[in-house]
């Protein structure tokens, strides 16, 4: 698992843990069941406190991407194939708004972005 800590990018970094190993989980990198590193041990290689490890921890337990046995550690979770469809839904949505987004200032027409969409879906 390759996590990368960005002093510079102003997202705090229980965030980036968090967003990192969730995009690694609906990528598929990580698989169902896989032992997670403890949350002592993933603090020490990224020389962050065990408090934001355990906060990134709990939230993605929290959304249903881990799951925690007492005395064993963390494990990443079954994919909820609703809770992925959903994921992309957002993702979707928020690549579609910022293609509405630059469409205006083009003078682009709804059905000329429409037939853009087409195009790229045929390919």
């Amino acid at each position: 698992m390759n996590l990368f800590i960005d002093n510079k990018s102003g997202a705090p970094i229980y965030e980036q843990l968090y967003t990192q190993i969730k995009n690694q989980i609906l990528s598929g990198e990580l698989q169902p069941e896989e032992a997670m590193p403890s949350i002592r041990g993933l603090a020490r290689d990224l020389r962050i406190s065990v408090i934001t490890t355990k906060r990134a921890y709990d939230e993605l337990e929290q959304e249903g991407f881990l799951y925690a046995v007492p005395a064993k550690g963390f494990f990443v979770a079954a994919k909820n194939t609703e809770l992925l469809r959903e994921e992309n839904l957002k993702k979707i949505e928020a690549h579609l708004t910022e293609a509405v987004r630059l469409a205006a200032p083009c003078g682009l027409t709804k059905q000329e972005l429409t037939e853009m969409l087409e195009l790229l879906w045929e390919e």
